[in-house]
Protein backbone atom coordinates (compact mmCIF):
# COMPACT_ATOMS: atom_id res chain seq x y z
CA UNK A 1 0.00 0.00 0.00
CA UNK A 2 2.96 2.33 0.57
CA UNK A 3 5.96 1.72 -1.73
CA UNK A 4 7.59 5.05 -0.84
CA UNK A 5 10.13 6.14 1.80
CA UNK A 6 8.91 6.03 5.40
CA UNK A 7 10.38 9.32 6.66
CA UNK A 8 10.19 12.46 4.56
CA UNK A 9 11.76 15.90 5.11
CA UNK A 10 9.02 18.52 5.38
CA UNK A 11 9.39 21.38 2.87
CA UNK A 12 12.91 20.30 2.03
CA UNK A 13 14.87 20.78 5.22
CA UNK A 14 12.30 21.09 7.96
CA UNK A 15 13.32 23.61 10.61
CA UNK A 16 16.99 23.50 9.63
CA UNK A 17 16.81 25.77 6.56
CA UNK A 18 14.40 28.18 4.84
CA UNK A 19 11.42 26.12 3.71
CA UNK A 20 10.78 25.21 0.08
CA UNK A 21 14.18 26.38 -1.15
CA UNK A 22 17.06 24.62 -2.85
CA UNK A 23 19.09 25.38 0.27
CA UNK A 24 16.54 23.40 2.29
CA UNK A 25 16.78 20.51 -0.15
CA UNK A 26 20.57 20.39 0.22
CA UNK A 27 20.23 20.65 3.98
CA UNK A 28 17.94 17.63 3.99
CA UNK A 29 20.53 15.76 1.96
CA UNK A 30 23.19 16.60 4.53
CA UNK A 31 21.01 14.90 7.12
CA UNK A 32 20.63 11.83 4.90
CA UNK A 33 17.17 12.48 3.49
CA UNK A 34 16.43 11.24 0.00
CA UNK A 35 12.71 11.90 0.29
CA UNK A 36 11.12 15.33 0.45
CA UNK A 37 7.74 17.04 0.65
CA UNK A 38 7.29 20.49 -0.87
CA UNK A 39 4.55 22.86 -2.02
CA UNK A 40 3.76 24.10 -5.52
CA UNK A 41 1.44 26.89 -6.66
CA UNK A 42 1.12 29.04 -9.77
CA UNK A 43 2.65 32.42 -10.50
CA UNK A 44 0.56 34.96 -12.40
CA UNK A 45 1.78 33.64 -15.75
CA UNK A 46 0.78 30.07 -14.88
CA UNK A 47 4.30 28.84 -14.15
CA UNK A 48 4.52 26.55 -11.10
CA UNK A 49 6.79 27.79 -8.31
CA UNK A 50 7.80 26.18 -5.02
CA UNK A 51 6.25 28.16 -2.18
CA UNK A 52 3.79 27.52 0.64
CA UNK A 53 1.92 30.77 1.31
CA UNK A 54 -0.26 32.35 -1.38
CA UNK A 55 0.86 35.79 -0.20
CA UNK A 56 4.12 37.61 0.45
CA UNK A 57 5.23 38.72 3.89
CA UNK A 58 6.15 35.63 5.92
CA UNK A 59 8.96 33.91 3.99
CA UNK A 60 9.26 36.45 1.15
CA UNK A 61 9.49 40.19 1.88
CA UNK A 62 6.89 42.32 0.19
CA UNK A 63 3.16 42.62 -0.16
CA UNK A 64 0.47 41.15 -2.32
CA UNK A 65 -0.07 37.61 -3.54
CA UNK A 66 2.04 35.07 -5.38
CA UNK A 67 -0.38 35.29 -8.30
CA UNK A 68 0.24 39.04 -8.55
CA UNK A 69 3.74 38.32 -9.91
CA UNK A 70 5.14 36.44 -12.88
CA UNK A 71 7.56 33.61 -12.19
CA UNK A 72 10.46 35.68 -13.56
CA UNK A 73 9.77 38.24 -10.83
CA UNK A 74 9.35 35.70 -8.04
CA UNK A 75 12.68 33.99 -8.69
CA UNK A 76 14.46 37.29 -8.01
CA UNK A 77 12.89 37.60 -4.56
CA UNK A 78 14.62 36.71 -1.28
CA UNK A 79 13.14 33.56 0.28
CA UNK A 80 15.96 33.00 2.77
CA UNK A 81 16.62 36.07 4.91
CA UNK A 82 13.57 35.48 7.12
CA UNK A 83 15.22 32.30 8.36
CA UNK A 84 18.79 33.45 8.93
CA UNK A 85 21.17 36.10 7.52
CA UNK A 86 23.38 33.47 5.91
CA UNK A 87 20.49 32.51 3.61
CA UNK A 88 20.01 36.06 2.31
CA UNK A 89 19.28 36.02 -1.41
CA UNK A 90 18.11 32.40 -1.52
CA UNK A 91 15.57 32.58 -4.35
CA UNK A 92 12.08 31.23 -4.83
CA UNK A 93 12.62 28.10 -6.96
CA UNK A 94 10.73 27.23 -10.08
CA UNK A 95 9.10 23.80 -9.85
CA UNK A 96 11.24 22.55 -12.73
CA UNK A 97 14.39 23.67 -10.89
CA UNK A 98 13.36 21.85 -7.75
CA UNK A 99 12.54 18.71 -9.72
CA UNK A 100 15.90 18.85 -11.50
CA UNK A 101 17.73 19.13 -8.18
CA UNK A 102 15.78 16.22 -6.72
CA UNK A 103 16.51 14.04 -9.72
CA UNK A 104 20.22 14.91 -9.68
CA UNK A 105 20.45 13.72 -6.08
CA UNK A 106 18.10 10.75 -6.26
CA UNK A 107 15.42 12.34 -4.05
CA UNK A 108 11.86 11.04 -4.08
CA UNK A 109 9.19 13.75 -4.16
CA UNK A 110 5.84 14.27 -2.46
CA UNK A 111 4.52 17.25 -4.39
CA UNK A 112 1.79 19.06 -2.49
CA UNK A 113 -0.39 20.93 -4.96
CA UNK A 114 -1.07 24.13 -3.03
CA UNK A 115 -3.49 26.26 -5.05
CA UNK A 116 -4.15 29.84 -4.09
CA UNK A 117 -7.86 30.39 -3.38
CA UNK A 118 -9.79 30.48 -6.63
CA UNK A 119 -7.06 28.76 -8.66
CA UNK A 120 -7.67 25.14 -7.65
CA UNK A 121 -8.47 23.64 -11.03
CA UNK A 122 -5.83 25.60 -12.94
CA UNK A 123 -3.13 24.68 -10.45
CA UNK A 124 -3.92 20.98 -10.41
CA UNK A 125 -4.00 20.82 -14.20
CA UNK A 126 -0.83 22.86 -14.74
CA UNK A 127 1.27 20.99 -12.17
CA UNK A 128 0.09 17.62 -13.44
CA UNK A 129 0.64 18.47 -17.10
CA UNK A 130 4.18 19.68 -16.46
CA UNK A 131 4.98 16.70 -14.24
CA UNK A 132 3.70 14.34 -16.92
CA UNK A 133 6.06 15.95 -19.42
CA UNK A 134 9.01 15.78 -17.02
CA UNK A 135 8.50 12.16 -15.95
CA UNK A 136 7.01 10.51 -19.03
CA UNK A 137 9.62 7.78 -19.31
CA UNK A 138 9.62 7.01 -15.60
CA UNK A 139 5.81 6.85 -15.55
CA UNK A 140 5.90 4.37 -18.41
CA UNK A 141 8.44 2.25 -16.51
CA UNK A 142 5.97 1.97 -13.61
CA UNK A 143 8.60 2.45 -10.89
CA UNK A 144 6.91 4.29 -7.98
CA UNK A 145 10.18 5.55 -6.53
CA UNK A 146 11.00 7.34 -9.79
CA UNK A 147 7.68 9.22 -9.99
CA UNK A 148 6.36 11.92 -7.63
CA UNK A 149 3.30 11.46 -5.47
CA UNK A 150 0.81 14.32 -5.64
CA UNK A 151 -1.08 15.38 -2.53
CA UNK A 152 -3.49 18.21 -1.82
CA UNK A 153 -6.19 19.41 0.52
CA UNK A 154 -8.09 20.52 -2.57
CA UNK A 155 -10.19 17.77 -4.13
CA UNK A 156 -10.77 20.11 -7.09
CA UNK A 157 -7.02 20.36 -7.69
CA UNK A 158 -6.54 16.62 -7.31
CA UNK A 159 -9.38 15.87 -9.72
CA UNK A 160 -7.85 18.24 -12.28
CA UNK A 161 -4.50 16.49 -11.79
CA UNK A 162 -6.16 13.10 -12.22
CA UNK A 163 -7.70 14.15 -15.51
CA UNK A 164 -4.47 15.70 -16.80
CA UNK A 165 -2.08 12.94 -15.70
CA UNK A 166 -4.00 9.88 -14.49
CA UNK A 167 -0.89 7.70 -14.15
CA UNK A 168 0.72 9.97 -11.52
CA UNK A 169 -0.47 8.75 -8.10
CA UNK A 170 -2.47 10.98 -5.78
CA UNK A 171 -3.03 11.25 -2.03
CA UNK A 172 -5.81 13.11 -0.27
CA UNK A 173 -4.65 15.49 2.47
CA UNK A 174 -6.92 15.79 5.50
CA UNK A 175 -6.99 17.83 8.67
CA UNK A 176 -10.46 17.25 10.12
CA UNK A 177 -11.58 14.21 8.18
CA UNK A 178 -15.02 14.52 6.56
CA UNK A 179 -17.48 11.67 7.00
CA UNK A 180 -17.21 10.84 3.29
CA UNK A 181 -13.39 10.60 3.17
CA UNK A 182 -13.61 7.09 1.73
CA UNK A 183 -15.86 8.28 -1.11
CA UNK A 184 -13.59 11.24 -1.81
CA UNK A 185 -10.54 8.99 -1.98
CA UNK A 186 -12.35 6.57 -4.28
CA UNK A 187 -13.51 9.33 -6.65
CA UNK A 188 -9.96 10.64 -6.88
CA UNK A 189 -8.52 7.14 -7.27
CA UNK A 190 -6.19 8.05 -4.40
CA UNK A 191 -3.51 5.64 -3.23
CA UNK A 192 -3.10 7.17 0.23
CA UNK A 193 -4.53 9.44 2.88
CA UNK A 194 -2.27 12.08 4.43
CA UNK A 195 -3.48 12.99 7.91
CA UNK A 196 -2.64 15.58 10.55
CA UNK A 197 -1.09 13.33 13.18
CA UNK A 198 -2.79 15.37 15.93
CA UNK A 199 -6.17 14.26 14.56
CA UNK A 200 -5.26 10.61 14.02
CA UNK A 201 -6.63 7.96 16.37
CA UNK A 202 -5.78 4.28 16.45
CA UNK A 203 -9.24 3.47 15.07
CA UNK A 204 -8.97 6.00 12.24
CA UNK A 205 -5.59 4.54 11.31
CA UNK A 206 -7.18 1.08 11.20
CA UNK A 207 -10.06 2.36 9.06
CA UNK A 208 -7.68 3.88 6.51
CA UNK A 209 -5.64 0.73 6.25
CA UNK A 210 -8.79 -1.42 6.03
CA UNK A 211 -9.82 0.73 3.07
CA UNK A 212 -6.67 -0.43 1.29
CA UNK A 213 -5.02 2.99 1.40
CA UNK A 214 -1.56 4.06 2.43
CA UNK A 215 -1.39 6.16 5.60
CA UNK A 216 0.99 9.12 5.87
CA UNK A 217 1.11 11.59 8.78
CA UNK A 218 2.19 15.23 8.92
CA UNK A 219 4.06 16.94 10.62
CA UNK A 220 5.59 14.71 13.30
CA UNK A 221 8.39 16.30 15.32
CA UNK A 222 8.42 14.21 18.50
CA UNK A 223 10.22 10.83 18.33
CA UNK A 224 7.92 9.36 21.00
CA UNK A 225 4.85 10.29 18.98
CA UNK A 226 6.50 9.02 15.81
CA UNK A 227 7.07 5.60 17.38
CA UNK A 228 3.47 5.48 18.58
CA UNK A 229 2.16 6.28 15.11
CA UNK A 230 4.32 3.62 13.51
CA UNK A 231 3.03 1.11 16.05
CA UNK A 232 -0.50 1.96 14.89
CA UNK A 233 0.39 0.94 11.36
CA UNK A 234 1.18 4.38 9.94
CA UNK A 235 3.18 3.80 6.79
CA UNK A 236 5.17 7.03 6.69
CA UNK A 237 5.51 10.50 8.12
CA UNK A 238 7.08 13.85 7.38
CA UNK A 239 9.03 15.83 9.92
CA UNK A 240 10.49 19.27 10.50
CA UNK A 241 12.95 17.84 13.01
CA UNK A 242 15.23 16.10 10.59
CA UNK A 243 17.92 16.44 13.24
CA UNK A 244 16.18 14.10 15.73
CA UNK A 245 13.92 12.01 13.48
CA UNK A 246 16.32 10.74 10.89
CA UNK A 247 15.71 9.31 7.45
CA UNK A 248 16.22 5.79 8.83
CA UNK A 249 14.05 6.33 11.93
CA UNK A 250 11.38 3.85 10.78
CA UNK A 251 13.92 1.19 9.84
Amino acid sequence: MWPYPKVVAHRGGGKMAPENTLAALLCGLEYGFHAVEFDVMLARDGVPVVVHDPYLGRTIPGSGNIYDYDAAELVTMDAGSWFAPRFKGEPVPLYVQFVDACRQHGIWMNVEIKPAPGFEEETGRAVATLTQALFGLQIAADDPLQVPLFSSFSTVALEAARLAAPAIPRALLLDDAPADWRDQAKRLDAVAIHVNHKKLTRQFARDIRDAGLGLFCYTVNDPVRARELLSWGVDALCTDRIDIIGADFAG
